[in-house]
């Protein structure tokens, strides 16, 4: 039975949520009113009692017994759902998905269905940058403009990476109530300044929180992960003390995000959950999609990740207005085409931290891009006796270019060993490097295991024996905040599609010095400066390495995706995805017959694991059946896994856009099939 949400019955310790918005816009307390109207007159609802103009309904019936919540939350959350967390469209009396048509409803910009259970979160903690409070702005799906989002609060500035130094008005405060929650919020001591605004903080806006709230009425920091069965989740109940490199401020290189100390904190008025997972997946249409009949569960991440609805949108403007070959011509549609293709150039080197545009190179993939290091700088730079140092864990992809270089040079091919946990050796590392090692190429985060792995310390290692570092941070881009300068990488490589981008485009980050110093790997059109029958120069890099017609619609979609994870917050999906991986993790260990493989203290979301009587693929096809994507397989990793006996595992893979409720149904299966 829909009970009506009183605003203002009483005097309130919140700010009035109309005196943030401009004139003219409807002030919450009236949509929720009207959101309860629409609940009592819909077919199926109990008479509500104290709504204006409410009757009983000639077709009136008892509520539908809905099952019991496994992850409760705090009531007006906007994580709150039929059952619980994650559970699908706040406020919908049907779970999303049930019935044919439903899940159209989140696509709603108005999506009033949602006000009624919302109220408590329409209270407004900062103002956005349209002047709309910021909980008020997230019930807005899908309006995630290409020209600037504008509809997220987020100003066309930020959205296209232009620099907002010496704008006025502009402090750390974020207008997202998910973010600068490293630390549990706290409010900041009365007439404290707020430090200068770094570049970096594209979302800063001035909170309209006053600073002489008592810390005491402060809220606990709230989490979605109520593990249920009497669990306890120990790693996600304290605060994150262990100084993960890539939770650290970005603003502070080599200091945890916990540890700052001189960055004011923006208070919480009430229990939000960090991080509003509904508001992220109605972004995503492909997730409403139904397998088997049931509404698709995306655990294949480590794979491929789904595609954000601005992103689609941004490739179809593309071939709609900006349809060209880039550079050399005179018409319009060329200039245009030209600009979204090297402004997403520019995009990728802002997000992974290079130095210049010129360091950034498109090809296909992850793939194309070691093979484009190992036949360019590898055969000029690697000679017979020399030495390439890989890691256990690398994809098969950063093993076969460096096999095939050291069969062609007479070089040799050493390898690091991992524990029992899944982590790299780095004595063992240590004692591998020498004279002649020339590259060490290492993987960020295994494909196979999830396991971070020490790149920065591997990188001083190499550089100490004069010997280059490749980083393949296919795994690691959607998952943590990666800044090559800092980490000090000669080249670092991943595929746009691992990051929530298309297929088919891929990126080589290279210093500037080595770029220049490497021949072209393949010749043709567009790499090259001048060309006789007797000689051929080339032009500088990147484009001496982009031979041919490129894939122009992909990168410009590249970098429509790197600005949707921007304006998330690379942190905030890390912090929110580590508390998903430890709730998983803390379901599935104790279920009989499964072992996990790859057990690291630092990993990032993947939980690969075998289950007793069961090839991988039967339960791989189990959980298909339940419409839950899961890999099934060797994972392009068969070294790793035959590391720990096996020739293929069953990986859910997780990212942002998951749920404790995605991971309650993949539970339910692997208990189902235990029991038998």
């Amino acid at each position: 039975m829909t009970m009506p949400i009183n605003t203002s019955s009483s005097p309130s310790a919140y700010p009035d949520p109309s005196s943030a918005l401009p004139a003219g816009l409807p002030d919450p307390a009236m949509l929720t009113r009207l959101a309860n109207e629409f609940f009592a007159a819909l077919p199926g609802s109990a008479p509500t009692s104290g709504v204006p103009g409410s009757a009983p309904s000639e077709f009136a019936a008892a509520a539908p017994a809905l099952p019991s919540s496994t992850n409760p939350v705090p009531p007006g959350s906007p994580l709150a759902g039929p059952g619980g967390a994650g559970t699908g469209v706040p406020g919908v009396a049907i779970p999303q998905g049930k019935i044919p048509g439903a899940n159209l409803a989140p696509s709603a910009p108005t999506h009033v269905l949602s006000l009624g259970n919302r109220a408590p979160g329409l209270l407004p903690h900062a103002t956005a940058q349209n002047g709309l409070p910021d909980n008020l702005v997230t019930v807005a799906p899908a309006l995630d403009s290409r020209y600037g989002g504008t509809a997220l609060g987020v100003p066309q500035a930020t959205a296209a990476n232009v620099p907002t130094e010496g704008l006025p008005g502009r402090s750390n405060a974020s207008p997202y109530y998910f973010l600068n929650l490293a630390t549990p919020p706290a409010y900041s001591p009365e007439g404290a300044s707020p430090s200068a605004i770094s570049a970096l903080d594209l979302f800063a806006v001035p909170s309209t929180v006053p600073g002489d709230v008592p810390e005491s009425a402060t809220p606990p920091h709230a989490t979605p992960f109520g593990l249920p069965r009497g669990m306890t989740d120990t790693a996600s109940a304290q605060p994150d003390t262990t100084g993960r490199y890539f939770l650290d401020d970005i603003r502070s290189p080599g200091t945890p995000a916990s540890g700052r100390a001189s960055e004011p904190v923006v208070p919480a008025q009430s229990a939000h959950p960090p991080f509003d997972v509904n508001a992220i997946r109605r972004d995503f249409p492909i997730l409403q999609e139904r397998v088997n009949g049931r509404q698709l569960v995306w655990f294949d991440n480590a794979a491929t990740t789904q595609k954000p609805q601005s992103m689609i949108d941004r490739l179809a403007y593309f071939y709609r207005h900006e349809n060209s070959n880039i550079h050399r011509a005179a018409h319009a549609l060329a200039g245009r085409a030209t600009d979204a293709y090297e402004a997403a150039r520019s995009k990728v080197q802002r997000y992974i931290g290079a130095s210049q545009s010129e360091e950034i190179v498109f090809v296909r993939g992850t793939t194309e891009a070691i093979n484009l290091v190992a036949k360019s700088w590898g055969v000029q730079n690697v000679g017979a006796g020399d030495e390439i140092i890989v890691s256990h864990l690398e994809h098969h992809a950063n093993i076969v270019p460096w096999q095939q270089l050291a069969s062609l040079t007479g070089a040799k091919l050493r390898v690091i060993p991992v524990d029992d946990s899944g982590q790299v050796l780095l004595e063992e590392y240590s004692r591998l490097l020498n004279d002649r090692t020339r590259i060490v190429s290492v993987t960020q985060v295994s494909n196979a295991l999830g396991t971070v792995v020490p790149v920065k310390e591997i990188i001083e290692l190499a550089h100490r024996a004069g010997a280059v570092a490749l980083i393949d941070g296919a795994q690691s881009v959607s998952h943590m905040r990666v800044d090559v300068q800092a980490l000090d990488a000669d080249f670092f490589v991943f595929s746009g599609h691992k990051v929530f981008g298309p297929t088919g485009i891929g990126v080589v980050y290279g210093k500037r010095a080595l770029l220049d110093a490497m021949p072209p790997w393949q010749g043709g059109g567009n790499m090259i400066s001048d060309v006789t029958f007797e000689r051929t120069s080339f032009q500088p890099a990147p484009h001496r390495f982009e031979a041919g017609t490129g894939n122009i619609a992909d990168a410009v979609g590249l970098g429509a995706a790197l600005d949707y994870v921007t304006r998330v917050g690379i942190e905030n999906i890390a912090r929110y995805e580590h508390e998903l991986l430890s709730y998983a993790t803390q379901l599935m260990k104790p279920i009989p017959g499964v072992r996990l493989i790859g057990t690291a203290q630092d990993k990032a979301s993947v939980l690969s694991f075998v289950l007793n009587g069961y090839t991988p693929e039967e339960v791989g096809r189990a959980l298909s059946e339940e419409g839950i994507a899961v890999r099934a397989g060797h994972h392009c990793a068969q070294p790793i896994l035959r590391r720990f006996g096996l020739e293929a595992t069953v990986r859910p893979s997780l990212a942002f856009y998951n749920t404790p409720d995605e991971v309650d149904r993949m539970i339910a299966v692997v208990q189902r099939l235990a029991k038998h």
